[in-house]
């Protein structure tokens, strides 16, 4: 039986963390990952040096668009329901209990998209060092870290 006894931090029960279902990525990218909420578990806990985020992916929606990192590890663990992992490899399916990891700086887009009809639950962990970049093989886009914020560019460099 569950004690419903409130938790005080560094204890936290990831339900009362206020899900965030927006993007920071320029607008013709957005509607790709609409289907996506996190609970920014590291954000409430306080966490500086990396990232904790508690993921749930709605039918038909991704986790971002495929990109990989100049300076941040990445790690996924499926929690609930079943992921497809796109990479440059293909595709692969990852259901609860399986988990993936990107290593900085290696040039292999991925993402993770549901294509099955219930929602899908995963974590995420990376890290936040200060000077990275995002890169998107598949699409017209480049990202940097500035300020602990991510700024948007085409390509060849102009702002969105």
């Amino acid at each position: 039986m569950r004690d419903k006894t409130v938790l005080k931090l560094p204890a936290l029960d990831p339900r009362g963390v206020t899900p965030a279902t927006g993007t920071n990525y320029p607008d013709a990218f957005k509607p790709r990952v609409a289907g996506r909420a996190k609970r920014k578990l590291g954000d409430a806990l306080g966490l500086k040096n990396f990232g904790v985020n508690l993921t749930t992916i709605k039918p038909g929606g991704a986790s971002a668009l495929r990109h990989w990192h100049l300076k941040q590890d990445e790690f996924v663990y499926i929690l609930e329901g079943e992921l497809v992992l796109v990479t440059d490899v293909g595709e692969q399916l990852l259901e609860a209990g399986m988990a993936a990891g990107f290593p900085a700086g290696k040039p292999d887009g991925h993402c993770l998209i549901n294509r099955s009809d219930h929602d899908a639950v995963y974590l995420e962990v990376g890290d936040r060092g200060p000077g990275d970049a995002g890169n998107y093989p598949d699409d017209d886009l480049e990202a940097r870290s500035v300020n602990g914020g991510w700024t948007f560019t085409h390509k060849n460099g102009t702002p969105y």
